[in-house]
Formats: structure tokens, sequence, C-alpha cells
């Protein structure tokens, strides 16, 4: 557990206006994202069959919650860690066009979560998908859609503090871009997380990209599951946050892994074992649509508009209770 206590924290709103707040954001972006990305909110699962393949893998480490049930009970079930490789399967089930989309509003459990001041097992997010082309998976089309993305941040930075402008937390004017190898070789005696605080300080948002793969030092910048991004077409916002002075990961997102993706990935990361899933053979079969996606935090995003010292402040959750004592003391209002 790590946990930081900014100086003489204010939360600036009382816990129910603070509720209020977190409805009105999440209702509002979530609308504006979707129009602006031609999006449609779908229904998503809680959870899934282990034999599908469809559950996020993370870093290969993490083990999801799971369970067996009455009417099924030779079948593993596992709560998700993310949608990402669902919304690919969705997107063709449903009957999805070219350059049409899903969102979601994901719920997941991440039992094995470092807890800190953003970090929480409780993960919210806008998990989204979208169907490319196959000739669009490149840095153009990556770009521009993080600049979308990026677009919609900001105007809901000026909804809310229309809103709220006591409490609106106010971000910077551009986002930049940035490969993980450049920071590499800037900062070689940095670690990764010390090269993401000193890239967002400097340029205020980034979006950091090519992460999965190893570096020319051989060490990888951060995990990313090999199934589902393509780790030359993917990346992370991030933007610097004053109140806790570290970067705060606002999306991670990516162009998805083509055939030959996957098959090199996986191999990468020695996990060719999930070839035998369903969802891996359809896509090495052609039968899956290119497509771009990732997930946005909700909780993060509150946290980042509203300026707030703990992810707990804007999402309910289970907290250790030497933390939730810290957090009192300091007037951190944990719900």
């Amino acid at each position: 557990m790590h946990l930081i206590i900014p100086t003489d924290y204010n939360p600036k709103l009382s816990v129910k206006e603070t509720e209020a707040a977190i409805r009105y954001i999440r209702e509002t972006f979530q609308d504006e994202f979707g129009a602006a990305m031609n999006l449609s909110r779908m229904s998503a699962p809680m959870f899934v069959e282990q034999s599908t393949g469809l559950n996020d893998n993370l870093n290969g480490v993490e083990t999801p919650v799971h369970f067996s049930m009455k009417d099924m009970p030779d079948q593993d079930i596992e709560v998700v860690h993310s949608l990402a490789k669902w919304k690919r399967a969705a997107l063709k089930r449903y009957g999805f066009g070219m350059h049409e989309g899903l969102y979601t509003n994901m719920n997941a459990i991440r039992k094995d979560e470092d807890l800190d001041n953003i970090h929480s097992i409780y993960v919210d997010q806008w998990d989204w998908e979208k169907v490319i082309a196959k000739d669009e998976r490149n840095l153009d089309t990556l770009k521009a859609t993080v600049r979308q993305i990026f677009k919609v941040l900001k105007h809901m930075e000026h909804e809310v503090w229309y809103k709220y402008p006591q409490a609106v937390y106010h971000l910077p004017d551009a986002i930049h871009f940035v490969t993980t190898q450049e920071l590499e070789d800037r900062w070689p005696d940095k670690t990764p997380k010390e090269r993401e605080d000193a890239i967002t300080k400097e340029l205020g948002c980034v979006f950091l990209m090519q992460i999965g793969g190893p570096l020319k030092s051989g060490k990888r910048h951060d995990g990313r599951a090999p199934d589902y991004d393509d780790w030359q077409l993917n990346g992370d916002i991030l933007f610097w946050y004053e109140p806790l002075q570290h970067a705060l990961e606002i999306s991670s997102m990516g162009i998805r892994v083509d055939e030959d993706a996957l098959r090199r990935q996986l191999k990468a990361a020695h996990a060719e074992d999930r070839l035998r899933f369903p969802f891996h053979q359809q896509l090495l079969a052609g039968e899956l649509p290119y497509t771009i996606g990732g997930g946005i935090g909700q909780s993060r995003v509150c946290m980042l508009l509203l300026g707030k010292a703990h992810v707990g402040e804007v999402q309910a959750s289970v907290w250790p209770q030497e933390m939730l004592d810290q957090c009192a003391a300091a007037n951190i209002q944990i719900l």
C-alpha cells in the first residue's frame, strides 16, 4: 500500500456535491464521447467463460476472480479484467459497419492490484471499440483518434468549470506524442514510471506510444497482453497531475492485432497456447473486423476533472483500514 497525502488538502465539494458531480461527469462525457466517435452504447458482461479466451490477461500474472454456476458446473466463469477482446467479437456478432463502434460501462475486479491513490481493486471504465479498414492500421489513425478523445476531455473541463467553478482542475491545451523508446533514450537511468512523471511534468499531457514489447535495453516499459493491442500501434493517455505530483493515466488504447501481429506477439510472450481459444481462431481465420479500441477510466476522469486526491473519493470500493485512517486525518473523503 502506498499513499500520497497532499499538503493542506481541500476537497472543495462535500460528499453529496461530489456524488452529484460524478453523475454529471459520467452522463455528459459518455454522451459526448459516443457522438464524437460514432459509438453506440451496448450492454456488456461482467463475467465470461474461461474457455472462450475472451478475458483480458493484463500482464499475464494477475488472477481473475472466478466461480462456477449451478447450471454449468463444468465451466469456470471469470469476472472480467476488461472487455478488450469481447468488444471486437461483439462488433462482428452485432453487425457493426465500417467506422461504427460501441462503448460500454465496464465494471471489473482486479483483486491483485497494488492499492494507492489512483489504483483500486474495482475498475470502472468506458470500454470502447470501433471498426476500421486494414489500411487504416497506422499511426495517423491512432493519433487522430487520440486527438478526438483529448478534445472531448477538454470540452468536459469547460462543462465542469461552468457547473463547479470552485472545484474544476484545469487541463493543458494540447496533447503530445512520444514513444517509450524515446523516453528510455532520454532517461536511461530512470524507471518507466519516473520517465512518465518527467515527460508529463514537462509537457502537461502525452500519449505514450508503443507499450508491451522490449526496448533497446531488453526491458519492457510496461506489460501488455499480446492478443489485443498491436504493441507498435498502442499507447496510454497521461496527464501531469499536480495534486499528487505524478502522471495520471486516463486511458489505455490502441489499434488491435491483425493475424500477423497476433502470431508474433503470442510467440514473444510465450503464450502460443492461447491460439486454441475460439476468439483467437476466429481472428486468425479473418472472421473478426480490424478495430481500434481501449478503455477510459470513469473514476479517473472524475478524479482528474474534480482535482481529487484519491480515487476512493469518486468510487465506492474496499480499502485497508490504515489507508482509511490516513485519508480521514488528511480531509480526504473516501466514499
